[in-house]
Formats: structure tokens, sequence, C-alpha cells
């Protein structure tokens, strides 16, 4: 395959058309008007992100503060630790959708990375927000360690840190191909044992303001994970001398050992939580694999996993597939602004 590197998008280049010739390594001018991009349904997709704003300080945590104590040791231990594996995906996320956009010679999918990346910062922001609520410093210094130091989950991250900082080396079209492929397992599979984690909790009434959180993290995802998906679509079809037997035998190979390290990690972390089964937790895992690879228009893998097992999680986040749960109307989980950073007036 040709590895020729790709040069950053210059600003501004009035002699190029507006209308970008290629998401990477084309011809625009940097100069976006919306109604004259080449993927025109971009712009829905552009309105649907920034349509989900929100910040985390405006969740109310004070009955989590109440509550956190009185959970059992291996629920706060297993809290501590997903809260520590989603701080290292999403704070690199920022930054890698921020390196995307700067090869992208499509100004549209700048203005979509560059939303992108910014909710990927709150979502990292919202961890710290969430920790300071119910531990010391100390205990959340060690959460954010976890990333560095706990062997299962520098395994689980092995790959995906390759990848990336392989993109920063070396920006060739084939390393933007391979980046939307990890970050479409991150976006789509990588966070879901942990959100099942949080939505258990809150299905026994427990850190319900810590799981309506995570909701909010969990429906940019899925936007943010259809956006990817479509976008290696596209740039894959704008570059078909990537679409070989060779890469999509790669693209598999690299999501079933993403899933069995991620089943891996979810028996680790998840083995003593009362309310998850592991099995299904694997189902569910595979079955969101398979998700995923429908998105970037390739086969499923998982042929016994085409069905959502743990149909319990849609009371918790929207999905594109079924009914979309309305947040504002699900009382055990209203979304409360409060004035003062964590509600700690309301204790």
């Amino acid at each position: 395959m040709p590895r020729a590197m790709l040069e950053k998008a210059k600003t501004l280049e009035p002699l190029h058309p507006n209308k970008s010739t290629g998401l990477f390594g084309g011809k625009s001018s940097g100069i976006l008007n919306w109604n004259d991009i080449a993927y025109p349904h971009w712009y829905k997709m552009y309105k649907r992100l920034v349509g989900n704003y929100w910040q985390a300080d405006e969740v109310n945590m004070s009955s989590d503060v109440k509550q956190f104590p009185t959970l059992t040791e291996e629920e706060r231990d297993a809290y501590l630790k997903i809260i520590g594996l989603l701080s290292t995906l999403d704070a690199p996320q920022t930054r890698t959708a921020l390196l995307i956009s700067l090869y992208a010679t499509d100004p549209s999918v700048q203005s979509i990375m560059a939303v992108i990346a910014q909710q990927e910062a709150v979502h990292n922001e919202s961890y710290s927000y969430v920790l300071s609520s119910v531990v010391s410093l100390d205990e959340q210094n060690k959460a954010f360690q976890l990333g560095r130091v706990d062997e299962v989950l520098l395994k689980r991250n092995e790959n995906l840190t390759k990848q990336y900082n392989e993109f920063v080396e070396e920006p060739t079209v084939e390393n933007i191909l391979k980046t939307l492929v990890y970050t479409s397992l991150l976006e789509g599979m990588f966070f879901y044992s942990g959100f099942a984690f949080f939505y258990n909790l809150a299905r026994q009434n427990k850190m319900v303001g810590t799981s309506t959180m995570i909701s909010y993290i969990n429906r940019d995802e899925l936007e943010h994970g259809r956006f990817i998906g479509e976008l290696f679509r596209a740039t894959l079809a704008e570059n078909p001398e990537y679409n070989t037997a060779e890469f999509t035998d790669w693209v598999y190979d690299h999501f079933r050992e993403s899933v069995d390290l991620e089943i891996e990690w979810s028996n680790y972390v998840l083995a003593e939580v009362e309310g998850i089964d592991l099995e299904e937790m694997a189902g569910y895992i595979k079955y969101r694999a398979n998700k995923m690879l429908r998105l970037m228009g390739l086969s499923e893998i998982y042929p016994q996993h085409v069905d959502n097992p743990m149909k319990w999680i849609r009371a918790y986040v929207d999905n594109f597939d079924g009914t979309k749960t309305d947040f504002f109307e699900q009382k055990s989980r209203q979304y409360t602004k409060t004035s003062d950073l964590n509600g700690f007036d309301d204790l």
C-alpha cells in the first residue's frame, strides 16, 4: 500500500474551491458553507452533536455523596476503577479528534471533529467532577493513575495506544483509517462495560447522579460513533486502494482482539459486582462490536450476538434502533441543575 505522508490542511487557500475535493489530501479553500459540502447530510449530524450540549456541574451529585460510603467494598472498588478506565479513554480522544481535524481537507469534518473534541473534554471533566464529589483527592489521584499502572488496563489499552501514537508519527491515509477503526471501537464498545456498571447501580436506585452523567456521555458517544463510522466509509470510498481483503481482515482481527480484551477487563472489574451476569456482559460486548462494524459498512463477526442481551440498558440511554428515551422524564434520574459545586448546599 502507498504510504505517502499527508500534510496538515492549510487554514486558508483562496484559490481552491469551497467544496472540498477530498476528505484527506484534497483541495479546499478552508471556507465552510454548510449548504455546499461534499456530504450534505453531515450537517444534520453536526446539528445533533451541538444539540447535545451539557455541562458536568449541572448534574446534582448530592444523593451520590451520601450513598457512596454505603456501597459494598466491591462496588466502590469497581466504581473507582471504571472511572479510571473512562478517563484513560476520553482524555486522549480529545487530542485524537483534533489531530484528525488537522489533516482533514474538508472543513465540515474539521467543524464536526471540533465539536467531538469539545465533548470529549467535557466527558473527561465529568470524571473529575464525580470523583471530587465522593472521594478524597488522594483517592481521586489513585483512580486517575490506573491507566498508567494497572496491568489489566494497560494490556487492554495497548493496541489503542500504539495505533494512536503511530498516527502521530506517520500521518498517512492508512493510519487515519486504522485510527478511525480504533476510534469506532472506543466510542462504540470500549466504554460499555463501564456504562453497564453505572446503569446497574441505577437499577438498584444507587448513585443515580453518576448514572445520569454517564447517560449524557453515552448519548454523545453514540453520535460520535455514528459519525466516525460514516467518516471511515467515506474515506475508504475516496481511497479505494485501501479497500482490500487484507485491510478488511486487519479490521476484523483487531475487532476480535479488542472484544477479547474488553471481556477480560469486564471479568476483572465486574466479577464481584451484584446484578451483572458476566456471560451476558460478554454477549453485550460482542453485540456492540457487531453494531459498530455495521456502521462502518462491514459484516458482523458474531452471528449469535445480533440482538441486545441486556435490554434493560435501553431505559438509560438513547439508541439508534429503538424508541428514544427522554432523560428528563425519568423521575429516578432527573437532570437537576445546581448553582453550587456538586449540590453540596443540598446536603
